[in-house]
């Protein structure tokens, strides 16, 4: 009997297949590049916006790795189209620019004064005038003599027929205004003065004494002085001495 000496051939071992081992292997061969990158290509002529697959070559294509060509003209076409409807905006190298200012007008706002003010301020008006215009400037015996101190506060205010107040006075209500703003009340008329005055000597007599005549009265201002509220259309004011025969008074 003859001996064969060929070994039997034994299938080698394989791995059990299961449904799990079928799925895998076929979702293997079809699956191509996992993910996906996103490019912005930016051109003067517009702008360009493509899904670029990985370098893993889709089946089919020329060598292995090489992008698929992407048509960029008919991609800017549009942006390109925009682009040329647009106006043109240029200015030239020189340009400069300037504007009009309108002409400005201040206006005073106008000054609403009461009737009350506007005769205050004429009745300053009058009182600086008069002052400017005295003869005889307030003498110096005024000073450190109560009586004529007071006196010369009221130079300039216009005589008033039955004035008593700054606002106007007449010779007796002058004088009777000025002492009264030293506690002394006064008779209202120059008679009732004369008759509670007593009678001194010229020589005697001293600044800011009074001085009667019939019908007027005044304020010896020392020297050849008075002062007094004279006459309609005058002012207070210091002045010489023009009565003939004036009777010289001191009160108290």
């Amino acid at each position: 009997m003859t001996e064969s000496t060929t070994r039997a051939r034994h299938r080698s071992v394989r791995r059990p297949a299961t449904p799990l081992t079928d799925l895998a292997s076929a979702a293997s061969d079809s699956m191509g590049a996992v993910g996906r990158g996103a490019a912005i290509v930016a051109a003067s002529g517009g702008l360009v916006a493509t899904m670029i697959s990985p370098a893993v070559a889709a089946p089919g294509a020329g060598a292995a790795g090489a992008l698929p060509a992407v048509d960029t003209s008919a991609l800017t076409a549009s942006a390109r189209a925009v682009l040329r409807t647009s106006p043109v905006v240029s200015a030239p190298a020189d340009a400069a620019w300037s504007f009009e200012a309108p002409a400005v007008t201040a206006v005073a706002k106008p000054v609403v004064t009461t009737r009350a003010a506007r005769a205050a301020a004429s009745r300053s008006a009058e009182r600086a005038t008069a002052a400017a215009t005295v003869n005889n400037p307030i003498p110096q015996s005024v000073s450190g003599n109560a009586v004529l101190e007071i006196a010369a506060r009221y130079v300039g205010t216009p005589y008033l027929a039955g004035g008593t107040t700054p606002e106007g006075f007449d010779c007796s209500g002058f004088v009777g205004y000025v002492y009264a703003q030293l506690g002394i009340d006064l008779p209202r008329t120059s008679s009732g003065i004369r008759a509670v005055g007593t009678v001194v000597s010229r020589a005697d007599a001293l600044p800011g004494d009074l001085i009667w005549t019939p019908g007027h009265i005044s304020i010896y201002a020392g020297g050849d002085d008075q002062v007094d509220s004279p006459s309609a259309g005058k002012t207070v004011q210091f002045r010489n001495i023009y009565q003939s025969s004036p009777v010289f008074l001191r009160i108290g």
